[in-house]
């Protein structure tokens, strides 16, 4: 790895985290203050004093361990039960903090915290969702204020029953005899108290969650002696050398896809296609390696139904109590981001190759055909996923004939012919993924129509676009098939 991406690929996580932190704070304190002029302004400066120190510290807790389980990945965390001890330890730090130091008052916010950290981890929360759009940070992050308001009143309110639900069950030194008035001041004060602190952990939840899906440029800067020799090293570097599920790699492959797809960094695009063409041979790598993974791991997880894996694929579907297949399956919602930024970038770099390509690396050395056969590989295992049955049809029909036959489905939104339901998580990112396999594959095909029409007319199609290797799923035969269909135009 290069000096850069070793000092300054590794520092790039760690500033966001820096940043976090200090923007947390400064909502921390606006929030605090809001909560001490509108509610308690009748305290000593001292007592304000210490309870503002004592809410810091307590949202600090709560960041850092948020900061321990966010992941671009939906897989199940280990740090879990750190964020349930620092939720609720940090909850009833800040409801004395708010309302002053009382047994019953810090037991409310420690079954507070808890219940937030639950339905934190319930709903899956943890996962950094890559927005669509790269806006400003500014604009990024007001735009999820709203929300982020409705919710903490939402949960307030649920945790505030949940943990007077609880104060039922606490020994009697713990209840108060207060008169009706000051009872429902009390009550006031409290939900207030509660409010207050799930909204500043909404807020902390959505600033991590703009500040660590923004995009970051893996490139020297333009005009610099780098820029000028290989600004290309340093964002392949990180794609090639760090850890799988690790933020780093996320942030290069969006930089990536970015990179390929937009014109504003048509420097660093043309960079790809520099003489030697071992660059390209590295970019279209990267690309095509998550999405063989795909291909293979699908394969996987039908293997066990059925000796034939060609052909009887979709037949393997009908046991899914197969534990094996589930996990192998399921792979395709963890790193879904990572194969749809996969399949954008090498559909877009491959399509550009045509009309920037000026040494005409791309199609020597072989990338064309392995982007096709690797595309249509992977769109063939995901619509088997989906329960499409796959079927070869003989070689003297005509041009496009590949059959691909949907399962019918009830008004109940269920594959009658799996058992599965159309709304099932793994079913969607099937879906959206087939969708995004579809796009990239017609991409390539209208830029390449014409050698490709001229290529099939000649007999030469498969020699020209499908690699002489086995693919990573299905036969060459099913995917010549299916690129005749997209040639047509008739790929649904």
């Amino acid at each position: 790895m290069c000096s850069w991406t070793a000092a300054e690929s590794d520092m790039v996580v760690k500033n966001r985290l820096v940043g976090f932190l200090l923007w947390q704070s400064i909502l921390s304190s606006l929030i605090f203050l809001a909560f001490t002029i509108t509610i308690v302004s009748w305290r000593s400066a001292t007592a304000i004093f210490v309870s503002f120190f004592s809410f810091h510290l307590s949202q600090l807790l709560f960041s850092v361990s948020l900061s321990t389980v966010l992941s671009p990945q939906p897989k199940f965390r280990r740090s879990f039960p750190v964020l349930l001890t620092a939720a609720a330890v940090s909850g009833s730090l800040s409801a004395v903090s708010f309302c002053g130091f009382n047994g019953r008052v810090g037991f409310k916010g420690f079954a507070s915290g808890l219940f937030y950290a639950s339905f934190y981890v319930y709903k899956r929360r943890w996962v950094l969702q890559f927005p669509i759009i790269q806006r400003p940070l500014f604009f990024s992050f007001k735009m999820g204020i709203p929300s982020a308001i409705i919710r903490a009143l939402k949960l307030s309110a649920a945790a505030y029953l949940f943990s007077a639900l609880l104060l039922v069950f606490l020994p009697h030194h713990f209840s108060t005899d207060l008169k009706l008035g000051n009872f429902f001041i009390q009550h006031i004060i409290s939900y207030a108290a509660c409010f207050s602190m799930f909204l500043c952990w909404e807020l902390t939840h959505h600033l991590h969650q703009v500040l660590h899906t923004k995009r970051f440029i893996f490139a020297p800067p333009k005009g610099s002696a780098a820029a000028e020799t290989n600004p290309s090293e340093p964002l392949l570097a990180t794609l090639e050398e760090s850890s799988p599920a690790s933020l780093l790699k996320y942030l290069a492959y969006l930089d990536l896809c970015m990179v390929c797809e937009n014109n504003v960094d048509y420097w660093r695009r043309a960079a790809f296609f520099e003489e030697t063409g071992e660059t390209y041979k590295r970019v279209a790598a990267v690309c095509l390696r998550p999405l063989e993974q795909l291909a293979s791991k699908l394969v996987q997880g039908f293997e066990g139904s059925s000796d034939d894996k060609t052909f009887s694929i979709s037949d393997q579907l009908q046991s899914p109590t197969n534990p094996r297949q589930n996990s192998k399956c399921h792979e395709l919602v963890n790193d879904f981001q990572v194969y749809t930024w996969s399949a954008r970038a090498l559909a877009s770099l491959t399509s550009r190759s045509r009309r920037e390509d000026r040494f005409g690396v791309a199609q020597l050395s072989g990338s064309n055909a392995a982007a096709i056969s690797t595309l249509v590989a992977c769109l063939l295992a995901v619509e088997t996923l989906m329960g499409k049955k796959i079927s070869l049809q003989p070689s003297h029909q005509l041009m496009g004939a590949f059959s691909t036959k949907s399962a019918t489905f009830s008004t109940g939104r269920r594959d009658v012919r799996t058992g599965k339901r159309r709304d099932d998580p793994l079913y969607s990112k099937a879906y959206a993924m087939a969708d995004v396999l579809r796009t990239s594959i017609y991409g390539i095909v209208s830029a390449f129509h014409h050698e490709m029409l001229t290529s099939a007319k000649a007999g030469l199609l498969e020699k020209d676009w499908i690699t002489s290797s086995k693919p990573p799923f299905g036969t060459r035969e099913l995917l010549l098939q299916k690129l005749h269909l997209f040639l047509d135009f008739q790929a649904s």
